[in-house]
Parts: C-alpha cells; structure tokens; sequence
C-alpha cells in the first residue's frame, strides 16, 4: 500500500471526513493525555494493518512485482520499493479480483464482529474498513497482546468461521499481512482519511462495512476471537 495521501473528497457519501472533535475522541479515548494524539513515545504502538483474502493478487504477479523491483528479504518496510510494491497490491485488490468473499454480508459481519469484540480489551480499536477481498485495520495493541498475536487471533477465527458459513475448505487469508507503525499525528489523520475513503476509491460509495458506516449496538457484536 502506498502512503495514504488523506484524500477523501471525492468520496463523500461513503465514510465522510471525521470532525476535529471525532479526531480529539480518538485522541484522548482509553487514557491518552496529550495535546493531539498521543505522547511521541507513544507513536510506534499504533499500527496500520492490511489483510487480504487468499486470491485477492496472485502470488505469482507478487513474486514478478518483487523481482520488478528488486526486492529482498533484506529490503526494508519502509523502503520507496517496499512502499512501491504496496501500491501495486492495493490498486490491483482494490479492482476486485479474486472470490471476495467478504462482499457476502454474513462473512463481512463476522469479520466485523470479531474486530469489534476484543476492542478496549485487548487493543484498541482506531478505524477499521471491511473491503470485497481485503480489510484495513488501525490498531494500538494493549501492552500484554502483541500486534502479531492479536493478528493471528483474527485471522485463524474468522478463517476458520467464514468457511464454515461458504461450505468450503483450504485457505481464506493471504499468509502475508502489511503493517506500518504510526510516525506522528499528521501520519494518523492521513491514514484515517485514507481507509475511511477506501471504499470509495474502489468505486463502492454505499459499501456499508465500515467504521464511517456502521452504527449498530453493542449487542449485535458476534462471538470472540480464538
């Protein structure tokens, strides 16, 4: 995924853009005491993660994108040809290729549920965006849940749930997952912008499965991760 550049008017009736005060709630929810944000020490805590569905880019056009660009292992995150190699991925999920199987509602709720359930308990939930065959997520992990752990927990759940409901077997996610820290404030706005956007961008102004687009009580939240 490229750098979210925060660019969200042309998507105005899916996701609008947050207030000032929505950002401050964001700010100050859960013990944060700063001006803004967050304390600068705190900045690398919140992370940026991208999950796709298993078919969303053949790994064999990844694999050709990676030699395009000469990308190894030792090739850092943040490197122009790692941040390079996202963009290619987004714009082409964002096409809709693949099953995307999230675009049934009852394996989009269940994704949605199992994020929303742990939130305040074992992370907490910043923005989130539910897409046909991929899912953003903007995360802090509390101090005794890793990023990774948390991930796995959503993932081997509703991979293993979302299965059962499509009355398949084999793989469901992609085994990789992006994931970027955020740098500062600016960063935080720009990339809530951006997911809040996305459905948009991919041309899917009233896709319901978002943070910007749900309201729902806390008693329709589904059941735990595992």
């Amino acid at each position: 995924m490229s750098e979210p550049s925060g660019d969200s008017s042309s998507c105005k009736r899916a996701g609008r853009p947050r207030s000032d005060s929505e950002h401050d709630r964001l700010a100050t929810a859960g013990g944060w005491h700063s001006r803004g944000y967050l304390p600068h020490s705190e900045f690398r805590r919140i992370q940026f993660i991208t999950y796709r569905l298993f078919d969303s880019v053949p790994q064999e056009r990844v694999l050709a994108w990676k030699r395009d660009l000469a990308i190894t292992d030792a090739t850092a995150p943040n490197a122009p040809e790692s941040q390079e190699l996202r963009r290619r991925i987004e714009l082409y999920a964002d096409a809709g290729h693949g099953s995307c199987f999230l675009q049934d509602p009852r394996v989009a709720r269940l994704v949605r549920d199992n994020l929303l359930h742990f939130d305040t308990i074992r992370y907490r939930l910043l923005d989130w965006c539910i897409m046909p065959n991929h899912v953003h997520v903007l995360v802090e992990p509390s101090e005794t849940w890793s990023l990774s752990r948390i991930v796995h927990t959503w993932r081997s759940y509703t991979a293993h749930e979302a299965n059962r409901i499509l009355g398949r077997t084999g793989a469901f996610w992609f085994p990789e997952y992006f994931d970027r820290y955020i740098r500062n404030e600016d960063h935080l706005r720009r990339t809530i912008a951006y997911i809040d956007a996305n459905p948009c961008n991919a041309h899917l102004p009233d896709w319901p499965w978002s943070h910007s687009a749900s309201r729902f009580p806390l008693s329709e939240r589904g059941q735990p991760a595992r």
